[in-house]
């Protein structure tokens, strides 16, 4: 991955991106929801910096994949806008306005390597989506688009309660269709919240839709 560092007033904006980029990993906004298509190796990529964006509460974690096609075959309604994605925690409190001007002066960055453990993520999906459904929850992860940028904002706990359900695609999906044979696609939902929100206040869809392609033709 690379490091870079931009001042931003009297603030240093720490940015992390994955060095290579994710090539089969695409995000859109498609009007009423947000989608995301990858194969193995960018879903196993996405978990790998989601786990990072958990753990790294003082960094953007910084997608530049808008670039980046669906996969042939898919069929969307009206003209998607293909996204950027962020990672962050709430407590930077990151003004994302400001995100084009930073996004502008990232330069090449430094290379560093980091390793997430492969178990970073414990298998507590189902108790989680029972403990969103609590008016007091208050580790939701919360969406909003700036710059062609989808940025995931959310605590730690948070990140950890969805990235649960991000492994599970990657460990499931594989298998999915000798499995099934006559089910659909493999996906995983994830929303923010609360859960009674179709929208946020700044008119984001709250529902990211992760689907895994396993044969990607570009």
């Amino acid at each position: 991955m690379r490091i870079h560092k931009v001042r931003l007033g009297s603030n240093e904006i720490r940015v992390v991106r994955p060095a290579p980029i994710p090539a089969r990993l695409a995000l859109r906004d498609e009007g009423h929801w947000l989608s995301m298509h990858a194969d193995r190796g960018g879903a196993e990529q996405l978990v790998a910096l989601w786990s990072l964006a958990a753990r790294s509460a003082h960094s953007l974690v910084h997608l530049p994949i808008r670039a980046n096609a669906a996969p042939n075959g898919v069929v969307s309604e009206g003209l998607p806008t293909s996204l950027d994605l962020v990672l962050l925690h709430h407590s930077l409190q990151f003004p994302t306005g400001s995100w084009k001007e930073v996004r502008a002066r990232l330069g090449t960055g430094a290379p560093q390597v980091a390793e997430t453990p492969h178990d970073d993520f414990r298998d507590e999906s189902a108790t989680a989506s029972q403990r969103r459904l609590h008016a007091a929850h208050r580790d939701h992860l919360r969406f909003d688009i700036a710059a062609h940028t989808l940025f995931v904002v959310g605590s730690s706990t948070a990140f950890r309660e969805h990235g649960a359900t991000l492994r599970g695609l990657v460990e499931e999906a594989p298998s999915h269709m000798h499995r099934r044979r006559n089910a659909g696609h493999c996906c995983a939902e994830l929303s923010a919240g609360p859960w009674s929100r179709p929208r946020t206040r700044r008119n984001v869809p709250t529902l990211l839709h992760v689907q895994y392609c396993a044969d990607w033709h570009a």
